[in-house]
């Protein structure tokens, strides 16, 4: 497990570094200054929630239990949905999209709680 978050880290920081150069080179004459300040937030909690994974793989291999591998998950799909309900609502100006983001919210919240549990159980 410490492989695979680790290497899911890595590559969503990638994505995350990726998005950022995107919204700052390429959007940056193309949206509002509102539909790019929620494309930059998006890529901010991104790139977080990227090294939360990273730390998520650190931790499996210090602390048991099935509580890390749900926590590294959780960040998965808040990043999924967090960031990228706000990237498709930057992009497309679909306001119902946001009503979907803080579902990813809750799950990345989730996430931290969860770690800090199996820490504090570890």
């Amino acid at each position: 497990m410490d492989r695979l978050f680790f290497a899911l880290g890595a590559l969503l920081a990638g994505l995350g570094v990726a998005a950022g150069a995107f919204g700052a080179h390429g959007l940056r004459d193309r949206l509002s200054a509102e539909m790019l300040a929620i494309f930059e937030t998006g890529v901010r909690y991104h790139l977080i929630h990227a090294l939360a994974l990273l730390v998520t793989a650190w931790a499996t291999t210090r602390w048991e239990g099935g509580l890390i591998a749900v926590a590294g998950w959780l960040f998965v799909v808040g990043i999924v949905v967090f960031s990228g309900s706000l990237y498709l609502l930057s992009l497309t100006e679909t306001r119902w999209l946001g009503a979907i983001t803080p579902i990813g919210g809750v799950a990345l919240v989730v996430g931290w709680g969860l770690l800090a549990w199996a820490a504090l159980r570890g």
